[in-house]
């Protein structure tokens, strides 16, 4: 990955913020409920930053193979797969920190499944990864979009 010549982004205000992590610090079993809910929060936004660059979306959380796409997109004749990865702190690093690539291994097993079940183009498909980095006190979101990370 060239990060870049495959790199574009935004920074962007939000106006439904994240709720609040509970007075104990965790929302149910060990956090998951609250990372559910700032990992959704990050897709939609992902989704709408797509929607204004031109992309159609054309599924969300997409099971393939033993994987979850959490974004598949076209644009124009290609078909674009997106990973998208939501921090609300630095504390452990950004958003792109958080993408691992032994994870694109995956994400490319399932991709050539897909492409083999569907009988398409592989030429025409994309893996692209989006992150997200969340400031709730400025409501703002900065979004990076890498481009064809396979």
């Amino acid at each position: 990955m060239n990060p870049v010549r495959n790199l574009t982004g935004e920074t962007t205000k939000f106006l439904s913020p994240v709720r609040s992590k509970t007075s104990n610090g965790i929302s149910g079993a060990n956090g998951v409920n609250y990372r559910r809910e700032v990992g959704k929060f990050g897709e939609n936004l992902a989704k709408n930053y797509l929607l204004k660059k031109g992309y159609e979306i054309i599924g969300e959380n997409v099971k393939i193979s033993f994987q979850e796409i959490d974004i598949i997109a076209r644009q124009e004749k290609m078909l674009v797969f997106i990973e998208v990865k939501t921090r609300l702190s630095s504390a452990f690093g950004g958003a792109e920190d958080a993408f691992d690539f032994r994870k694109s291994g995956y994400l490319e097993k399932a991709l050539e499944s897909y492409i083999y079940k569907n009988n398409l183009d592989e030429n025409l498909i994309r893996l692209d990864f989006i992150s997200i980095d969340l400031n709730r006190e400025k409501k703002i979101a900065k979004i990076k979009h890498y481009k064809d990370i396979i």
